[in-house]
């Protein structure tokens, strides 16, 4: 591969800003941690405007944008601070949230407690979820279909791709990878796959992924060189966060050459209230900077080594 080097990032559910706002934030925050991490790595990066791009699939879906005015002031608290605090860490790991953490575990393994656990935000998560796995519209067609976009031209042009995909943007990176692989028989390569805050460690997720009722190594995605999965503590749409144990099937049949879990903390805080979920805080962290930076230098080898 001799292409300029592609990250490619999809998000989850819920409005997201205007595109271009988005994507300028996403981008701060990604760099934010870089620069903490690898300061060479980060200005060659950010001297490639065109290495980082996002799939806005979320206004298709909700038909509105969130204003990106609600976010900034949290955005550049996030950049700003280099690690979790001392509070950070015991509002993560507080015992209400580790009580939360048992009933949704609870819940995705005996699924007739959902109706009884259920908030309003919960709720609202679920909808959008059966929207999407019931591709009312065909909306879920479409949301995949923008992803599949860049991820052809990409292969079409040799472009090295580290695909970033945050809480349900890993349920549309899976399906549509498995897609590509064996109904459309597309020939996609990804080095790395880095999931964050990812729900597919959840039965009730898993039931309902392309695939899932094929047999043998045609239930998984291909073209996956290594895959990386980061879950906040607290997190709890990561819920079950062993991605290894649930696919480790994919490591032995050579579809993957390792799935490895990571653990971090999320410090993001929107109006003073810690969000471990959020995409935000997921970019800037710097464990997700070292698998960003460890990428790009393996992509790019050969420039550096001339250098």
């Amino acid at each position: 591969m001799n292409g300029r080097p592609l990250i490619l990032y999809v998000p989850g559910l819920l409005p997201k800003p205007e595109p271009k706002a988005h994507r300028d934030a996403l981008f701060r925050c990604l760099l934010a941690g870089l620069r903490r991490h690898d300061e060479k790595v980060a200005l060659d990066i950010a001297a490639n405007l065109h290495c980082f791009d996002i799939v806005s699939w979320t206004y298709d879906f909700y038909r509105e944008h969130r204003d990106i005015d609600l976010d900034l002031e949290a955005i550049d608290a996030v950049i700003t601070q280099s690690e979790a605090t001392a509070r950070d860490k015991a509002e993560a790991s507080s015992w209400k949230r580790r009580l939360a953490r048992w009933v949704f575990f609870a819940a995705d393994v005996m699924p007739f407690l959902i109706p009884h656990i259920t908030n309003d935000r919960l709720e609202l998560h679920l909808r959008d979820l059966r929207r999407y796995q019931r591709n009312q519209n065909e909306i879920a067609e479409h949301t995949r279909q923008m992803l599949k976009m860049p991820l052809r031209s990409a292969a079409e042009s040799g472009r090295p791709v580290l695909l970033i995909a945050h809480s349900m943007g890993s349920v549309i990176a899976w399906d549509s990878l498995w897609q590509m692989a064996y109904n459309e028989r597309d020939h996609v390569h990804i080095n790395t796959l880095l999931t964050m805050g990812s729900p597919l460690g959840q039965r009730f997720v898993q039931r309902r992924l392309q695939g899932f009722r094929d047999e043998g190594g045609e239930r998984y995605p291909l073209g996956i060189d290594r895959w990386v999965n980061l879950a906040a503590v607290g997190d709890l749409t990561a819920v079950d966060s062993e991605l290894a144990v649930d696919f480790g099937a994919m490591v032995e049949r050579g579809l993957v050459s390792t799935i490895d879990d990571r653990e971090l903390h999320n410090f993001f805080r929107l109006d003073g209230v810690l969000n471990v979920h959020a995409e935000y805080g997921y970019l800037a962290n710097s464990v997700t900077a070292g698998i960003v930076a460890d990428w790009w230098t393996s992509v790019r080898a050969p420039q550096y080594s001339a250098e």
